[in-house]
């Protein structure tokens, strides 16, 4: 990894649907060996679902969740004097959506509906009610750095 400059941001264009950028880099994240458009099949029949379901507009929902998944602490490993310990820190916002959204996914792939189409709504059904097994990942994660609130002044 280059210490000269970080990386540029890509510009990314905003779904056609909902017009929105987090949608967009959902997609992105779903899509497997460049096949966008059997992502956009995917999510968007995910929000009809959830649609249908919940009676409410999907793209709160989907924020709604987002927020609930999103990590406000993370550990992160730190060598001091042989000894590694598990420092807690803040979690920057682009990083916070990346993490939820990754763990979203990731719960969606797990489950054990039939298509990802029912997976993916029922895994943002779960999210945005506070349940579900990407919300337990945050808890998880919080627990972890609570656990280790004693070595936060090695924070760098």
């Amino acid at each position: 990894m280059s210490r000269r400059h970080s990386a540029e941001k890509r510009e990314i264009n905003p779904d056609p649907k909902f017009g929105d950028l987090v949608v967009t880099k959902f997609m992105n994240a779903i899509m497997l060996h460049g096949k966008k458009s059997v992502a956009e099949n995917i999510v968007y029949g995910a929000f009809d679902v959830v649609q249908a379901k919940a009676k409410a507009e999907p793209i709160a929902i989907f924020h709604q969740a987002l927020d609930n998944v999103a990590p406000h602490v993370e550990v992160r490993s730190r060598r001091v004097g042989g000894a590694t310990y598990q420092v807690p820190v803040d979690v920057r916002p682009e990083r916070r959506q990346a993490l939820a959204i990754r763990w979203l996914i990731a719960a969606a792939r797990k489950r054990n509906e039939t298509t990802m189409i029912d997976r993916l709504s029922g895994e943002l059904m779960d999210a945005s009610n506070n349940r579900g097994s990407a919300v337990k990942k945050r808890e998880d994660t919080h627990k972890m750095a609570d656990a280790n609130r004693a070595f936060s002044h090695y924070r760098w």
